[in-house]
């Protein structure tokens, strides 16, 4: 039975809207964030919806502190997120490394809009792509997940939520306009239908023999939160397993290498993709997203013409599931990318089929959706 205020049912929400429901569904009990359109209904939703589930909502004074509060709430036991959009998440990238050297587990929401600066702020766009892949420094894995629609929107934040909690790791659900303020159907399950990753807690009483930051069997250490019992140092400088600094090369060369390889060594639990019509294909059309939604269409177009064609959806566009394009790549004769942006997720797709396949990227910059024609053109096009 659900928890007094946590919905349960049949609605008819927003995409934004529907973010917000998944994470109180998954848990999620403080919000700490900035207006920005497109994203603003996810906070006007928490705004209202987190005080009746005994939860807190702060509007900080910008992007940057909003990221800070939800890593402090983090570590004081909550189950944190915060939502923006492209300018935002640009101001948010610094800290956001610091909870990926920290390993602290946290939900960033970026309903995307068209850039660079201000750009299109009330219209669509997929052009934060390698942002959230690489817009941090140093080297680092990330994990980022893309809804297509408002019941994915839903279901993908809850994902979100059960993925930050078992890699203790920042989780990015990346969206856009088009999903955010799509509106349709959407099933809220009971309570006891929907999975919930628990707190990762310790096994060690407190006390000096006690290490924080000394990994368990998958590569990933228990969570002490603040207040139960545990001394814990959180510093974003390179530290020892106790969390004190320690900033030499011996160090960097063992800590960097197992943040990495918590997600690397995990790819089979954390990567998710839908496949259609894909087994026979000879054109592959991947895209995620709101484009994904877009490509079905010329997809079932292709194959009334003849052309065996089939779609690969990313639902976690990182980690990028290079086996699964490595393995398409030696049998198709074609990869066909169709995405709101100039070409990011192409490259890699190209860096993937290593010459085995031709790569079409299907560019965009943004604004409104590709017209099913040009996608059916560009696998016309490949098999022609």
């Amino acid at each position: 039975m659900s928890e007094p205020g946590v919905l349960e049912g049949d609605f008819f929400l927003d995409g934004d809207t529907a973010i917000a429901e998944g994470a109180i569904c998954a848990g999620c009990r403080f919000f700490g964030g900035y207006p920005i359109t497109p994203a603003t209904e996810i906070a006007e939703r928490m705004a209202s919806r987190l005080p009746e589930v005994g939860g807190v909502f702060i509007q900080m004074e910008d992007e940057l502190a909003s990221i800070n509060s939800v890593v402090g709430a983090a570590w004081g036991g909550a189950r944190a997120m915060t939502a923006t959009s492209g300018p935002g998440l640009s101001l948010m990238l610094e800290n956001i490394g610091l909870a990926i050297m920290t390993e602290t587990p946290c939900v960033v929401v970026n309903v995307q809009r068209g850039g660079p600066s201000t750009g299109l702020p009330t219209l669509t766009s997929q052009g934060d792509m390698m942002q959230a892949r690489w817009g941090s420094h140093g080297h680092y894995e990330v994990i980022a997940l893309a809804p297509g629609s408002p019941q994915e929107a839903f279901d993908l934040t809850i994902r979100a939520f059960n993925l930050a909690e078992k890699y203790r790791t920042p989780v990015f659900l990346m969206t856009d306009e088009a999903v955010g303020h799509m509106t349709e159907r959407v099933v809220i399950p009971p309570a006891e239908r929907i999975p919930i990753y628990p707190w990762r807690k310790p096994e060690v009483p407190p006390g000096p023999d006690f290490l924080p930051y000394a990994p368990q069997e998958d590569g990933v250490p228990p969570f002490p939160v603040a207040g139960t019992g545990y001394r814990v140092h959180v510093t974003g400088l390179t530290h020892d397993e106790r969390g004190y600094p320690e900033t030499t090369a011996a160090a960097q060369e063992k800590l960097i290498p197992r943040l990495i390889a918590k997600i690397r060594d995990n790819q089979h639990d954390i990567i998710d993709v839908v496949e259609e019509d894909v087994e026979d294909a000879d054109v592959v059309v991947l895209a995620y997203g709101i484009s994904a939604r877009t490509a079905l269409l010329p997809v079932r177009m292709a194959r009334e013409e003849g052309i065996r064609a089939g779609l690969l959806k990313l639902v976690t566009v990182w980690p990028f599931d290079e086996r699964r394009v490595r393995q398409l790549a030696k049998r198709v004769r074609a990869f066909v990318v169709p995405e709101l942006n100039m070409g990011q997720i192409a490259l890699e797709v190209e860096r993937c089929a290593g010459g085995q396949a031709r790569v079409l990227p299907v560019t965009h910059p943004g604004g409104d959706i590709h017209a099913p024609e040009d996608i059916l053109d560009a696998i016309r096009d490949v098999v022609g």
